[in-house]
């Protein structure tokens, strides 16, 4: 499977612009006394196409995982198609990258193909401690699994209109001064995966139609994880897409019919429909952010005095200029961006008090393309 992932990732840098680089990611995964019992070589796929802008480091990122699993985690020999769990995500990233290798953007995009996320979400520790390692100005990961079905088992619900994003409120990296800092300002809703998950639903709905963004407040479901954890245990932004209802007979389950039903998960029960919708949102905010500005810099609340006015101030990024700057603002009890100010400057003054909302600065293009939101921090 991952010689053929990567012989099509190779094919669309041929039929693209030739910067596509393509390569394994190899490491030897030890025993691990529960899902590995020997030591064994894992590869995940990667295909990188580099930013055309010098002075833009940031890396985003787009993953799925091609390793699959039946009933028993520990059978390596039975049939397991894994149809939606995860052949759905890593489908995606690959027609993602055959689509997006033949265009330019400002930053550097990372499709990849994750190995042994059943086994212990090991492809993805690797490559989240490679990106900490090497440094990676990696500003998001999309971490899509499980986005290929639209039926509900037990509630016998069909819904193909809403997707899920997971996101953490405080990332398990934070530092005892950022967590002071949180604490005083009361922005524990903030983090910047669940401002990334608030970016994704804006601009996914405003390119898709008939698909609506849930955004879930916790890192995954219901004590479970996904290969987005080992990068936000690095500190880094990432998220889980995962469709809205789940039919768990068809997942990690035996090939079998009993009493007439068959189990498994099977390309005949993947909604192709519904998995393009998902596709386009993680394009429609890839794009929209690879052609981003770079975020405002050193973004400031003034507090120099006692006001029912908030004045902010920031610094222009590197690189590519932009042509102005949202003001976001939105009440401390809203889960969304309520509003947007625009400012040709680097300084705004509002009517409204930062006792009462949150805001945030974004930088724009003269196309419309956003960076990712700022908090500003308090100073003078």
């Amino acid at each position: 499977a991952r010689e053929w992932i990567k012989a099509e990732f190779e094919k669309y840098g041929k039929a693209g612009n030739g910067r596509l680089q393509v390569s394994f990611d190899s490491f030897i995964q030890p025993a691990d006394g529960r899902r590995v019992p020997s030591p064994v070589g894992l590869k995940n796929v990667l295909a990188i196409l580099p930013g055309t802008d010098p002075a833009d480091k940031r890396v985003l990122m787009i993953s799925g995982h091609f390793d699959s699993r039946v009933t028993d985690v520990m059978n390596a020999t039975a049939d397991a198609p894994g149809a939606n769990d995860d052949a759905s995500g890593t489908a995606l990233v690959m027609e993602m990258c055959r689509i997006m290798s033949k265009q330019n953007f400002s930053s550097t995009i990372i499709f990849v193909a994750m190995v042994g996320e059943e086994q212990g979400l090991y492809g993805a520790a690797n490559l989240a401690k490679r990106a900490k390692a090497e440094g990676w100005d990696l500003k998001l990961l999309m971490n899509n699994d499980i986005v290929g079905n639209s039926y509900g088992m037990e509630t016998d619900l069909n819904d193909n209109t809403r997707v899920r994003v997971f996101s953490e409120g405080v990332s398990p990296s934070e530092t005892p001064p950022e967590a002071a800092q949180r604490l005083s300002s009361g922005s524990d809703n903030d983090g910047r995966a669940r401002q990334a998950a608030r970016y994704i639903k804006e601009v996914a709905e405003r390119y898709v139609d008939q698909l609506e963004v849930k955004l879930i407040y916790r890192r995954d479901r219901f004590l479970r994880g996904g290969d987005h954890t080992p990068f936000s245990q690095q500190g880094f932004a990432a998220v889980r897409l995962t469709e809205m209802n789940e039919d768990f007979n068809r997942q990690h389950q035996d090939l079998k019919t009993v009493d007439g039903f068959k189990y498994g998960d099977l390309p005949e029960y993947v909604d192709y429909n519904y998995l393009a919708k998902v596709t386009r949102l993680n394009l429609s905010v890839m794009a929209n952010l690879g052609l981003s500005p770079q975020e405002p810099q050193e973004v400031i609340v003034q507090t120099s005095g006692l006001t029912n006015k908030t004045s902010l101030k920031w610094s222009v990024p590197k690189g590519k200029a932009p042509s102005g700057y949202y003001v976001l603002m939105r009440e401390t009890s809203s889960p969304v961006w309520e509003r947007k100010f625009f400012f040709t400057g680097t300084s705004a003054i509002l009517p409204y008090s930062k006792d009462n909302y949150f805001f945030a600065v974004q930088s724009v293009d003269a196309a419309g393309h956003e960076s990712l939101m700022v908090l500003p921090r308090a100073g003078r």
